[in-house]
């Protein structure tokens, strides 16, 4: 067995015997979609707000398992999700999605944030995609539409907006002290929405937004000198602080990737394809230490918090690099390793449990950061089963 087939075995064994078996029992049949907290000490809340980004979340989720596995339980999963957006998730009288609700589906925080919509796309276009569902490719058009009618401006995407769409402040996706006008963050998203919808959609306008996309980040977002992505910009894409996002470059990295097998556009593949490989290369060399990523470096200091979402992209993004570069060994064997820093160290053992949030760099977990939470749900770490799952049986 080489070393992706026993990756995606193990993968496999994962998601059916931990993590859909996790989220399935946050399924809230009384009020709606998933119960939206769980603390450290694995209480759970049935009456904290529902983050509507979580629910979006883990209603890609089951899509996506449903159409790996097969399973017409995950479909239901996915179904109960899709009526929880469709329902309370979506307003109505003004279109796009809300940032949260109450536990009983009414809106809490009604500020509507560009990334936000984009993950709804996401799910939407992935239920569409597992169910034949054309509402929901209704549904994540009219959301491609608001972004592209609302959320922008001549030069990209804004981030924030109060409930009729005018500008808000940016308190969601800014940190480190700083509020952006744009952020890397949502742009990414941005692109790996419209490229799930161009997907199922094929429709040339989300074509044409992801190859604006893809120029912003070359000549906007990426510093060729640092080999890096900027995180935090003002309007005229100055860039607000000196940080370096560990997660995101090697995010950044196959999700272009995964954009351009899509697009299939030779010019933009070869021009791209430099970005991608560099940011690889970079976070292998400065930041992956043989075992576990480090989180973020800001102002040269780096934090060597071990977040549960950057150690799973990690591990898809060395497997991406390893298969765009064959002769890149060393990143199948980092690939390796990651997941054994996973499966010893960030995946809770005690019963009733999946990922701790955050650990130390010598993997003992940071006590007090919950298990569930609107930004903690499946999609990082089922998204890095269903890559190793896919990809394994695409090598065969």
């Amino acid at each position: 067995m080489n070393g992706l087939q026993e990756l995606s075995k193990e993968a496999k064994e994962h998601l059916c015997n931990v993590i859909i078996p996790f989220w399935k029992d946050l399924r809230d049949n009384e009020m709606g979609g998933y119960y939206g907290y769980m603390d450290y000490k694995l209480n759970l809340d049935k009456k904290a707000e529902k983050g509507c980004i979580l629910n979006s979340r883990i209603t890609w989720f089951f899509a996506n398992a449903y159409q790996i596995l097969g399973d017409e339980s995950l479909k239901d999963e996915a179904a109960h999700g899709f009526a929880f957006l469709k329902e309370h998730c979506m307003d109505r009288e003004n279109g796009g999605v809300y940032w949260s609700l109450n536990y009983d589906g009414t809106p809490k925080d009604t500020t509507k944030h560009t990334y936000n919509q984009a993950f709804s796309i996401y799910a939407l276009s992935s239920y569409y995609d597992a169910t034949g569902d054309t509402e929901a490719l209704r549904m994540a058009e009219e959301l491609f539409t608001i972004i592209e009618t609302k959320c922008r401006d001549k030069d990209g995407y804004l981030e924030a907006f109060d409930r009729e769409f005018k500008p808000a402040e940016n308190d969601k996706l800014s940190e480190n002290g700083v509020i952006a006008e744009r952020t890397m963050n949502t742009l990414l998203h941005v692109l790996e929405a419209y490229t799930e919808l161009y997907r199922v959609s094929k429709k040339e306008e989300v074509k044409k937004c992801l190859l604006w996309i893809l120029d912003t980040v070359a000549d906007k977002i990426y510093n060729p000198k640092l080999k890096r992505q900027e995180v935090f910009f003002d309007k005229d894409y100055h860039t607000l602080i000196d940080l370096y996002s560990y997660g995101h470059d090697i995010e950044t990295a196959w999700l272009i990737d995964r954009t351009l097998e899509i697009l299939d556009e030779k010019e933009y593949t070869d021009k791209m394809s430099v970005i991608t490989k560099t940011l690889t290369k970079q976070i292998y060399d400065i930041a992956f230490d043989g075992h576990s990523l480090s989180n973020e470096c800001e102002k040269g200091v780096v934090d060597t918090g071990r977040v549960w979402w950057v150690q799973a992209e990690t591990v898809v993004g060395f497997v991406n690099g390893y298969e765009k570069s064959p002769e890149k060994s060393e990143y199948l064997d980092a690939a390796k390793a990651e997941w054994e820093f996973i499966k010893t160290y960030v995946v809770d053992k005690r019963k009733g449990s999946e990922w701790y949030w955050l650990l130390r760099q010598d993997g003992t977990p940071v006590e007090g950061k919950p298990i569930v939470e609107p930004w903690k749900c499946p999609y990082h770490n089922g998204r890095m089963c269903f890559e190793l799952i896919r990809r394994n049986e695409n090598a065969s």
